[in-house]
Parts: C-alpha cells; sequence; structure tokens
C-alpha cells in the first residue's frame, strides 16, 4: 500500500515531467531570441553560447515591431473596455430580469459560438468599410470586440443570477435606479468576473492573427503584433532570430499580466460556472 507522502510525491514528479514537457517550446523561443541565425542550426542547446540582443533591435526598429506592439496595445484596451461595459449590462439584464423570450435569447447567444470565425470575416469587413473604418484601428479595435463576447456575457449572466435578491431590493427602497444599482453595486461585487473578463479578451486580442490580418491588408501600417510576427517568414527564407525575438516581445506582456490576475481569474470562472 502506497502512502499518502509517498504518492503526493510521485505525481509531483509526473506533473514536474509533464511542465517541463509543455514549457519547453517556451524556453526554446527565449533561448533562439538571443543567437543569430547559424547558432540557432548549430544545435547548441537551451544556453546561448554567444548571447546577443540584435535580434530584438533589429525586430523593434527595421521590422516595426515596436510600432505594431503599440497598436495592439490600442487595439486591447479598447476591445477590454468595449466589451467589458457591454457584456457586464447585457449579462446583468439576461441574469436578473426575467422577460418573454429570455430563453430565446439565450438560445440564440448560444448557438452563435459554434459559428466559425472564418464565416464572420467578410460581413465584419464589409460592415467596417461601410461605417468608414475599415482601414484604421479604430477597426480593428470594434473588430475584435465580437470574438468571445457572448461568452463573456454568459459568464456575467451566471454570476449575477446567484448575487441574493436583497441587494436589489434595497437599493430601490432607498430610490437608486436600474442604471446605479447596476454601476455602484452590481458591478462592483462582480470584481472577479470582470477582471475574468479582462483576462480572456486581452488574450484574445493581443493574440487575434486572421481578423486582424484581412483587416490590415490594405494599410499595413495598422498591423498588430501577430500580424508583425508573421512578416518574418519570407517566400525562400524565413529570419527565425527576428521571429523568436518578436515573439517573446509579444507574449511577455500577457503571460505578466496572466501571473498578476490569475487568483481573480480562477475565482471568476468558479463563480461563473457555480452560477
Amino acid at each position: 500500500m502506497i502512502s499518502p507522502r509517498a504518492r503526493r510525491i510521485v505525481i509531483s514528479i509526473i506533473l514536474a515531467a509533464i511542465c517541463c514537457f509543455w514549457i519547453y517550446p517556451l524556453l526554446w523561443m527565449v533561448s533562439a531570441s538571443l543567437k543569430d541565425n547559424a547558432a540557432i542550426f548549430a544545435n547548441e542547446g537551451l544556453i546561448p553560447s554567444k548571447p546577443t540582443i540584435a535580434n530584438y533591435l533589429r525586430a523593434w526598429k527595421e521590422a516595426h515591431i515596436g510600432a505594431y506592439f503599440f497598436n495592439t496595445v490600442f487595439v486591447t484596451v479598447g476591445s477590454v473596455v468595449i466589451v467589458t461595459i457591454s457584456s457586464s449590462m447585457m449579462g446583468y439584464v439576461l441574469g436578473r430580469r426575467r422577460f418573454v423570450g429570455r430563453r430565446l435569447v439565450f438560445a440564440l447567444i448560444a448557438f452563435t459560438i459554434f459559428v466559425p470565425q472564418g464565416y464572420t470575416i467578410i460581413p465584419v469587413f464589409d460592415l467596417l468599410t461601410r461605417l468608414g473604418i475599415g482601414q484604421s484601428l479604430w477597426g480593428v479595435m470594434l473588430a475584435t470586440c465580437g470574438g468571445s463576447f457572448v461568452i463573456f456575457v454568459l459568464l456575467f449572466a451566471g454570476y449575477f443570477s446567484q448575487i441574493p435578491n436583497e441587494l436589489e431590493e434595497a437599493a430601490k427602497m432607498d430610490g437608486v435606479s436600474f442604471i446605479k444599482t447596476f454601476w455602484y453595486v452590481m458591478l462592483p461585487l462582480s470584481k472577479p468576473i470582470v477582471v475574468t473578463v479582462i483576462v480572456m479578451q486581452t488574450l484574445y486580442a493581443w493574440n487575434d492573427f486572421l481578423l486582424p490580418l484581412v483587416v490590415t491588408l490594405a494599410n499595413p501600417a495598422i498591423r498588430t503584433l501577430s500580424v508583425g510576427v508573421y512578416a518574418f517568414r519570407g517566400e525562400n527564407f524565413i529570419d527565425w532570430g527576428g521571429m523568436t525575438a518578436a515573439s517573446t516581445i509579444s507574449i511577455l506582456p500577457v503571460v505578466i499580466l496572466f501571473l498578476f490576475l490569475q487568483r481573480y481569474f480562477i475565482d471568476g470562472l468558479a463563480g461563473a460556472v457555480k452560477g
């Protein structure tokens, strides 16, 4: 019979091995970003013999990754603000109000989750063109807002549905309006789910490739990082050093964000699932 301590040690060793296997591509990417192309194919291991930051300098300036970085920040921050506010308001109504057709609305919202992104790109691009923002960062930002919006509405609806009714009733007795009740009472209580939505939308907007690629085809100056990294892939040659440096630059902010907000992220998901 295996003791509990021995079982924990075995499980820890297995999980550590899985973690090393999972994190190896990330370590290889960071390692390759500190080598030139010749050293990358020399198979010298993860630790560079002659580390260099030339790839980062070339990627930031010559490949315009610096400009793409700020484009991505603009698109991400704008989409996070729009999606968080709009999805929380819609989730509040669906989670706290009973009205005719509510189940139908839920069903239609859930159905859109199964629609592939490729089928919506042409209508989205056509809409942006008609609005006159098809070749601007505003267009990229608005297009990015729709990717995970439905999931966030369902998360907010599930979270708001489990908040006690007494809080809303007390606000009504004090003469607080519907909108103020949402903004000053309900929304602050949903901090874990708000952080969850911020993290998930940030990851989606920061890493989205297909939609920004289509929108920015006519105007390369508004490319985001994911599209800019792809530009290192030529027809006959791939600049692995520059690509790995640009990839490291693009992935570092979201890793730092998740490390700081992971506790709220997990709490928000747990609360929404429970609701």
